[in-house]
């Protein structure tokens, strides 16, 4: 019974996650409420292992319908896999607790600039020149991915919303590149977990599975009513996201 409830948050989380990224917002807390005398660490890389398969197989989906920029996407996926390297570890070496208080913060300006920006990332509209496109994506890989590393809570939600709001990418476009970002910072976290043997690969392996199902449903709804409605889930997941993690951060 463990297992069915953790998968089914599973495959919700593929589904989200598979649209704007936030999925770790349902599968990490139901981890931890069934497993909860499992050590952290390791429940945090089970899920790594099944949010890297749905984010696999979303970045596949998404490769055969959009047009992704693989020029611009790949160089940022290497930045990225180097910065979430560099994140892991610098979270051994600095305390974390003034990320925690302060992303609330950083959240809510994200939602806020997006909801007056009406038409953000509605209709895609390049605005560099291909070198410095791939320049401004490398920043943000790299410095996304240290976050990511070092704390973790919402990556794909902020991958998309620097690519729209700095690249002009529209939000469809977006999420398919964030995807490809997103496999770079997590297989980084799972190398990392496996070394320390901190992966219970049996729950990982159905888990993804539930993952790549979920990821199906939220792929097939992403292409099929386009950038508008990815807007829509990105407000809603970053809207969870800054209560979550606003919780997360008041004193205990």
């Amino acid at each position: 019974m463990d297992l069915l409830i953790v998968a089914m948050a599973s495959l919700l989380a593929g589904l989200v996650d598979s649209i704007v990224g936030g999925g770790g917002l349902v599968l990490i807390p139901a981890l931890f409420s069934v497993y909860p005398g499992a050590a952290p660490a390791t429940l945090l890389g089970t899920n790594k292992v099944a949010s890297i398969a749905g984010t696999g197989f979303a970045a596949l989906r998404y490769a055969r319908r959009v047009s992704i920029r693989w020029r611009v996407v790949l160089p940022a996926a290497m930045a990225a896999l180097v910065g979430s390297f560099f994140g892991a570890w610098a979270v051994t070496e600095v305390d974390p607790t003034f990320l925690r208080r302060a992303l609330p913060f950083i959240l809510l300006g994200v939602l806020l600039y997006t909801l007056a920006k009406k038409d953000l990332g509605r209709v895609g509209a390049l605005r560099h020149s291909l070198r410095v496109e791939i320049a401004i994506a490398c920043v943000i890989g790299v410095a996304i991915g240290i976050y990511d590393g070092f704390f973790g809570p919402g990556t794909g939600s902020f991958f998309i919303f620097l690519f729209v709001r700095f690249l002009g990418y529209d939000f469809l476009n977006a999420s398919a590149a964030a995807k490809v970002l997103n496999i770079a910072t997590g297989a980084a976290a799972i190398v990392l977990f496996a070394f320390k043997g901190y992966i219970w690969w049996r729950v990982g392996f159905v888990l993804a599975l539930a993952n790549v199902l979920g990821s199906l449903i939220g792929t097939q709804l992403a292409l099929k009513r386009g950038a508008g409605f990815v807007r829509v889930v990105f407000i809603v997941v970053v809207g969870a996201l800054i209560l979550k993690t606003g919780w997360d951060a008041l004193p205990k």
